[in-house]
Parts: C-alpha cells; structure tokens; sequence
C-alpha cells in the first residue's frame, strides 16, 4: 500500500523537487554529462550502458534526432575509449511511426557501434510492442549484425517462449523484472511468482549458453543468480550484473568485490522529468528503492 502511495503522490510533487529527487537517477542533461558520469563509473571497474531519455516518439524529425544523438553517443564513447554501449528504445527510433523507418534508423545506430566496437541493446517497452521489438532484432541478425542484443521482462507469460523462440540466434539477453503497468491477463502479478519466472527463464538462458545481464536489484534473485553461477562455474565472460543508476549503489560495489562484471545503466537527456515520472509511477517497487536509498544514502 506504502509504494501505491508513494508512486500516485509522485506527478504532484514540484518539479524542482523532482529535479533534485532525479540527479541521484539520471546522470544530466547532457552528453557531456553522461560521458562524466561513466568515467567515474569506470574508475570503480564498472561498466556502463548510455540511453539518451526519450520514447513514444510520433515525428519523423525528433526520431532522426534521437538517432543522431545516439550516433554522435557512440562516437564520444569511443573516442575516450570508455567502457559502454548503449541502449535503444524503438520507439524513439520511429517504431510508432513506421517499422521500416524504425529499422533504418536502428540499422544505423548497429553499424556504427560495429564501426567503433560497441554494443546496442534494444530496450524492451510495454507490450504493444513485444512482438515487434523482436522482430527488429531477428532483422538485424539476418543482416548479419551480431553487436545487438534484446530484453526480456519475467513478468510477462510470454517471455518463456519468446525466449525458446530465439534459440537458434541465442541473442545476448537482459533479463528483468518489467516496469510497465500490464494486465494480469498477460503478466504475473504476484512478487514471488515473478521471481520464480525469473528464476526459470535464468536457467534456460544459462542451459542454453546465452549471454545474460542480470537486471534486478531483488535480493532474492540476485542471491539465487550469485549461487547458480557457482554452482555451474559460469566463466566471468559469459554474463553480467546490471542496475540502474544510483540504486543500490552498496550492493553495486559488493558484487564488484566479489570478481563478477557489474554495468549500470546511465540515463541522460532533457527529458529527465518524463523519465523520472513514468519509471517511479510504473515501478513502485522501484520507488521504494530509491526512498530508502534517499532516507538512508545507500
């Protein structure tokens, strides 16, 4: 009931007070800020995943922005030789718009990457565009670009045969929780039988020798992923831990003492509010994270 009241009371708290609530999630407003902020991530031997903030995007202008913006990203990243990739919601590239549009412009962004020896991944959004999203990723590998990999959310029925249904191309796969707000009909919706659907599709991913980013900052699952992974003598290469900006930065810290890769997600851009806003509305769970990690510095 606590992170039902706390994300409803999130849209009428000010703006400047969100601003201040939001440096600790989002690195800045600019690139330059986002740049900084992985440099001192890589110092502490973390690595990072840059998104410029932006989705739904219904204007063919502001999609080639946000790809120009995300090519000039990868440049950047490469020139101070920085360890991360970025990640890519489609519908920033033009998804609403137009499929193909969406893939030309995707298409430039893995090249690119190809170019300067970088990684895109391809953010999962809500599930009008499930299907879709994976459809531009089996594109891309047709096309013969293996730098790219997808999303899957554990709270979806779908994911597990999603899932099986990309073997064959055994993508690099970020495995979370989800964010979005779906219908019981087609998402879990109790905490315990998420996490046991994480847990399923976890172990088919390492059965199967995908590549896996444990998103999660659940301490159930990320004790269950710490055990498997000994348990199977995983090799170091063969996954990573991933979380997002300023959450659970102890946590962060303690799996990187342990030996194991950790690389945390760096959001930047003007559009700092909207992201604010609509993670912690959807997420409770993630606003009281980051409530606790405000009230006690984590």
């Amino acid at each position: 009931m606590l992170k039902n009241l706390i994300s409803k009371a999130l849209p009428y708290i000010p703006k400047n007070l969100v601003h201040v609530f939001a440096q600790r999630y989002v690195a800045g407003e600019t690139l330059e800020d986002g740049l900084k902020v992985v440099e001192g991530l890589n110092t502490k031997d973390i690595w990072a995943t840059m998104d410029l903030l932006g989705e739904f995007v219904s204007d063919r202008s502001r999609a080639d922005a946000a790809t120009q913006a995300a090519l000039e990203n990868l440049d950047a990243i490469h020139k101070r030789q920085l360890r991360s990739g970025i990640s890519t919601k489609l519908t920033s590239q033009g998804l609403d718009i137009d499929d193909d549009f969406c893939y030309e412009n995707l298409k430039k962004l893995v090249e690119k990457a190809k170019q300067v020896e970088r990684f895109v991944r391809i953010d999962m959004e809500n599930s009008p565009y499930t299907t879709r999203t994976l459809n531009q990723y089996r594109r891309l590998r047709a096309d013969g670009f293996t730098n790219t990999g997808i999303v899957l959310q554990a709270y979806m029925r779908r994911s597990e045969d999603d899932l099986k249904s990309l073997l064959a191309l055994k993508p690099p796969v970020r495995l979370c929780k989800g964010i979005y707000r779906e219908d019981a009909a087609i998402a879990f919706k109790g905490r315990e039988e998420i996490q046991e659907n994480y847990k399923k599709l976890l172990n088919y991913i390492f059965d199967n020798g995908f590549h896996a980013a444990i998103a999660t900052h659940d301490d159930v699952l990320l004790d269950f992923a710490r055990e498997t992974i000994a348990k199977r003598n995983l090799a170091k290469d063969s996954y990573e831990f991933q979380m997002l900006l300023g959450v659970r930065d102890a946590m962060r810290d303690e799996l990187v003492k342990e030996g194991h890769r950790v690389r945390v997600y760096v959001p930047y851009g003007d559009d700092w509010y909207g992201y604010s806003i609509r993670r912690l509305k959807e997420n409770p769970e993630i606003a009281a994270h980051i409530m606790k990690a405000v009230i006690t510095r984590q």
